[in-house]
C-alpha cells in the first residue's frame, strides 16, 4: 500500500514509522506544508491508498473534505474536531471512506468495551480522571468523552465528572472509577508510548482499503 501520513509531530512521524516496518511505501506532508488542504489535490494523492491524519482539529477537517471529495481513504487519529462529524460522515457516505476514532489504541477499545460493563453498577457514582501532555490542545480527552459517552449510554441520568490533567509529556491515562458507600473500582489504561496510537492507526489504514463510507475504529478494531 501507498500510505500518505498527514502531520509530522510524534504520533504522526511514529506511523510513519510503523506503515514502513509493515512494508508500506509512505509519503508525509506537515501541517505547513499543507495549509487548508490545499496539497491535497489530484497529483497528490494519485496512486494514495489511504491517507492517515495526525494533525489539529481544524486542519483535520479541511483534510478529511478535501480527501473525501476526491473519492479518498483517510483514517482520521485527530481529535478535537467532532462538532462537524455528522457532515464528515455524510461526505464519506456520498464518497471515499473514513475511519476515525478518538484513540487507536487496542488497550482503549478493550476500557470502552468494559466501562460498558461497569456503568452497569447499581449504586455507584462514575467519574473519570485522564492525563495527557502539556501541548495537547483539547481538554477534555477524545477518549474521556468517549467514556462518558459509554457510561451514560448506559445510565442517562448519571452524572459524570470529567478532570483533566496536563503535564509533562504524559502519553495518555484514562481512570474510570465508580465509587459506592462501601467501595471502590477503578479501570485504568495508561500508554507507556504513542507507538500504540500510531500502530492501531496503520492497523486501521490496511483495514479500509478498498472499503467506502464512514466507520468508527470502535466498530471494527476487532476486526484487525
Amino acid at each position: 500500500m501507498l500510505i500518505l501520513v498527514l502531520g509530522k509531530g510524534k504520533t504522526g512521524s511514529l506511523a510513519a514509522e510503523v506503515a514502513r516496518e509493515r512494508g508500506h511505501s509512505v509519503r508525509a506532508l506537515d501541517i505547513d506544508e499543507n495549509e487548508h488542504a490545499a496539497a491535497l489535490n489530484g497529483p497528490t494523492l494519485a496512486g494514495v491508498d489511504v491517507v492517515v491524519d495526525f494533525t489539529a482539529p481544524e486542519a483535520a477537517v479541511e483534510n478529511m473534505r478535501a480527501v473525501l471529495s476526491q473519492g479518498g481513504r483517510i483514517v482520521v487519529g485527530t481529535t478535537g474536531w467532532y462538532a462537524h462529524l455528522d457532515e464528515i460522515r455524510a461526505r464519506a457516505k456520498k464518497r471515499g471512506a473514513l475511519l476515525y476514532g478518538t484513540n487507536f489504541s487496542i488497550g482503549v477499545q478493550k476500557l470502552f468495551q468494559m466501562t460498558s460493563e461497569l456503568a452497569r453498577l447499581d449504586g455507584y457514582e462514575f467519574s473519570i480522571d485522564e492525563t495527557h501532555h502539556m501541548s495537547k490542545l483539547d481538554a477534555p480527552s477524545g477518549t474521556a468523552l468517549t467514556l462518558k459517552e459509554i457510561i451514560l449510554s448506559v445510565r442517562p441520568d448519571a452524572s459524570v465528572n470529567i478532570r483533566s490533567h496536563r503535564m509533562g509529556d504524559a502519553k495518555g491515562e484514562h481512570i474510570v472509577r465508580a465509587v459506592s458507600p462501601y467501595d471502590v473500582v477503578e479501570l485504568r489504561h495508561n500508554a507507556f508510548s504513542r507507538r500504540g496510537f500510531a500502530l492501531g492507526a496503520i492497523r486501521g489504514a490496511e483495514w479500509l482499503a478498498g472499503k467506502h463510507g464512514p466507520w468508527a475504529f470502535r466498530e471494527i478494531f476487532d476486526q484487525l
